[in-house]
């Protein structure tokens, strides 16, 4: 597949009940363990580029797009939704123990598939992670209350806002041509009504069976957090890792809530470590 910045793009699509999913496979012929790659919010398998390829020399590495995101359509943009079709991909693609790896409502998303649907994993990485409440930030929640004020905001003012979100995301500066792919998903007024779309699926309720279930976890739990997110502060890393039995904890140096944009070598070494 295409791995530039300018030319990414999942390959294959899954019509399942939750909309139709965009999806591909690198390295499918490798012998090594699968990983299932699940992105967060406001992005897509693009946040995994950095990683994916590497990735995939050797063993099999699963990328999707989110229902509503990426690629794929759907009408249920919230992390109930999401953790049913990773099931229903994982129950497609026949893998038994795959890493599944997830980055903010990623994670959640990993986290219920297991817990809640039962899907197999052999180990789970949890980055920069949307799980324990608060995960909803302020500004996310005051424009959850005012769906339809944000819905008539002029399109220039609206795409200014939401560039503006996407840099606090990272701790460095992202490439003009990375901001741009981030930010065309939410152009013009489709884009923003996409946008508040997947604000509006943004429910804590979701996560709070999963909150109560993580002392069931039984599989090698990894927790990465990027130490300079300031989204989803690094004391959340330390509660989260408490909250699981024999979780690790990795912090990297110099990287935001998008810690693939930051750190892809990084994130990778701690990969690499929990697939030995």
């Amino acid at each position: 597949m295409p791995t530039d910045t300018a030319t990414w793009a999942l390959r294959d699509r899954v019509d399942l009940p939750t909309g139709t999913i965009a999806v591909d496979v690198l390295g499918a012929d490798r012998p090594g363990t699968p990983v299932v790659l699940t992105h967060g919010t406001p992005s897509s398998s693009y946040l995994w580029r950095g990683v994916a390829p590497a990735l995939a020399e050797d063993r099999p590495v699963y990328l999707w797009d989110l229902p509503t995101y990426g690629d794929s359509t759907g009408a249920d943009p919230s992390v109930a939704g999401h953790a049913a079709t990773l099931a229903a991909l994982v129950e497609h693609w026949g893998l038994t123990a795959p890493v599944l790896v997830g980055h903010d409502i990623g994670a959640a998303t990993v986290l219920r598939a297991h817990l809640v649907h039962g899907t197999p994993a052999g180990a789970l990485v949890l980055a920069d992670a949307a799980v324990l409440p608060p995960w909803i930030t302020g500004g996310t929640r005051h424009v959850q209350a005012h769906l339809d004020t944000y819905r008539e905001m002029p399109t220039h003012l609206f795409e200014a806002m939401i560039a503006g979100h996407l840099r606090t995301a990272v701790a460095g500066r992202l490439p003009e041509e990375v901001e741009r792919a981030y930010l065309d998903r939410f152009a013009g007024t489709d884009g923003r009504q996409r946008y508040l779309d997947h604000v509006a699926g943004f429910d804590e309720d979701h996560t709070r069976e999963v909150v109560d279930r993580l002392g069931d976890l039984a599989v090698p739990v990894d927790v990465v957090w990027g130490e300079e997110d300031t989204w989803l502060p690094l004391p959340t890393a330390t509660t989260l890792t408490d909250a699981i039995p024999g979780a690790r904890r990795h912090t990297i140096p110099g990287a935001g809530h998008f810690l693939t944009e930051d750190a892809p070598e990084a994130f990778l070494a701690v990969l690499a470590g929990v697939l030995r």
